[in-house]
């Protein structure tokens, strides 16, 4: 795998431009919050587009690290926009949002991390989401989609995203202290550029 190198003009391929559409969803799905209809919807755009951007970047050769790193903010805009909602008209307490949210919690300072190190991004190795991971995103889609609607369980499905959310972060966590060490490189923030 070639090292990473994060162009500006990489911003304008199909596939990022796809992962962009996330972030008007984000301020719509506030908005959309009094109608089921119009959350559900919300939310299913978000979904195509997270699905259909990581396809096309694949389809057409334009995986980049660029695309890696949109993909990973508006993923994280828009679900701090989709929990701060719920927990905003009570269909979610905080505690709750905050089981909801285990993996994005515990991958943070990692996303920090590439964000403010040179050295963090430079580092050959492979970020794109584990098999772990995607369970995790469905896990998170299915419990949203059952508080926007009501359905029992809601407990259940929050108990088994906060583990497959955790479980997803520890082995990103776990790759990424690898591939530090292999490049005999420090994990933590500030030790190095």
């Amino acid at each position: 795998m070639p090292v990473a190198e994060y162009r500006l003009n990489d911003l304008i391929l199909l596939p990022n431009l796809v992962s962009g559409v996330r972030l008007p969803l984000a301020v719509a799905f506030p908005l959309a919050s009094g109608n089921v209809g119009l959350s559900l919807g919300v939310l299913a755009l978000a979904g195509l587009s997270d699905v259909v951007d990581g396809w096309a970047a694949r389809k057409l050769g334009k995986a980049t690290p660029v695309g890696a790193l949109v993909d990973g903010v508006t993923d994280k805009v828009f679900a701090a926009s989709v929990l701060g909602t719920l927990v905003a008209t009570g269909g979610l307490s905080p505690l709750e949002a905050l089981l909801l949210a285990t993996r994005e919690l515990a991958e943070l300072p990692l996303a920090l991390r590439v964000l403010t190190s040179k050295r963090a991004r430079l580092t050959e190795i492979d970020r794109r989401a584990n098999w772990l991971g995607k369970i995790a995103t469905l896990l998170e889609f299915t419990t949203v989609l059952a508080v926007i609607v009501r359905a029992p369980g809601k407990s259940a499905l929050l108990g088994a995203t906060a583990v497959c959310g955790a479980l997803a972060a520890a082995a990103y966590w776990r790759r990424e202290i690898r591939a530090a060490r292999a490049e005999n490189a420090p994990i933590l923030f500030g030790a190095g550029p």
